[in-house]
């Protein structure tokens, strides 16, 4: 399966013209930065394994991915949630829906263990972590395996940017772990391209923490912030406006949980840096677009949200490796 040369195209937005790196045309459930962070596993072979153990949230885009990996490695996965949404569990969506479909077995300990049972790191370190047919990933890929299909990333975009050499780029993405971002500024930076980011989970001290524990003394990527506070997975109708706005003005869509965040910042950014070339990088998760825009039209109901009928909710499961 090849899972790189993503297409690179181009795009105006508020006046302003940028490139995109589309890893979200990798691959329909296995795309995106999750697809990078795991090209190590997809690769390599590990004799005895049997199961993917991962977690995190019920609506994540790694569960999909996770479910993804191990539908082609020929795996089972097993993949903890601390609690599942009661509206989510009686209707299926998204990556959720998705992973389901691909045969994940879904475990929300709360209901196993009560409400005071540990937490699913911790339980996956107590009951997983020694058996030799089990394989654990971090929450969100945030591990050195990553570095594999993060590096691939970097050769991608300076093959690419060598054909405009009087350009000065810079890269482009949000931040959950850090860890693309953080790779790809180990990659890119001898070769004079900065890399920016933003926290979306936590704020920029939290995020340079989590760059110190992957890669203590060493540079770090540009982190931008918004004025105030943004809370992680929280409604914002401003979030939902711009994403909004970059779907109508270059026909491509976003991820609507990490990806408007990153958009906010960078308005600002590119009235502050007209001689800069920005290259974005989609972070693919689309899947998860559908729980955010019923959560969105459940919360703004009046806002103008429209029902739109989304196109990731049809289809088969079925790959073409």
């Amino acid at each position: 399966m090849k899972l790189d040369n993503s297409p690179v195209t181009q795009h105006d937005f508020d006046g302003f013209s940028f490139d995109l790196k589309r890893d979200d045309q990798l691959h329909s459930h296995f795309n995106g930065n999750k697809a990078r962070k795991f090209l190590h596993i997809l690769q390599n072979n590990y004799p005895g394994v049997t199961r993917l153990i991962g977690w995190g949230s019920a609506q994540a885009n790694t569960l999909t991915s996770l479910a993804a990996l191990a539908n082609i490695k020929g795996w089972r996965l097993t993949y903890y949630v601390d609690h599942m949404p009661t509206w989510l569990n009686d209707n299926p969506k998204g990556n959720y829906r998705t992973a389901l479909e691909l045969g994940a077995e879904i475990i929300a300990l709360s209901e196993t263990q009560g409400s005071n049972g540990l937490h699913p790191s911790q339980y996956i370190k107590e009951h997983h972590s020694t058996d030799p047919q089990c394989l654990c990933i971090p929450e969100g890929g945030r591990f050195q395996e990553a570095k594999t299909g993060i590096d691939t990333l970097a050769k991608e975009l300076l093959s690419w940017t060598r054909f405009e050499p009087h350009k000065t780029f810079v890269v482009a993405l949000p931040s959950g772990t850090g860890t693309t971002a953080l790779y790809l500024h180990r990659a890119l930076s001898p070769h004079g391209i900065e890399v920016i980011t933003c926290p979306c989970v936590g704020g920029k001290d939290y995020l340079i923490k989590q760059f110190e524990e992957l890669e203590p003394n060493s540079s770090y990527p540009t982190v931008l912030e918004m004025p105030s506070k943004h809370h992680f997975a929280k409604l914002y109708q401003e979030d939902y406006e711009i994403w909004n706005d970059l779907n109508q003005q270059t026909h491509v869509e976003f991820d609507l949980l990490y990806d408007p965040l990153m958009w906010r910042c960078l308005r600002g950014w590119l009235k502050e840096n007209p001689d800069k070339s920005l290259l974005y990088v989609h972070q693919g998760g689309l899947l998860g677009n559908e729980t955010m825009l019923a959560r969105y039209q459940r919360k703004f109901p009046n806002s103008g949200i429209s029902k739109q009928r989304y196109r990731h909710t049809k289809g088969s499961t079925a790959f073409d490796w």
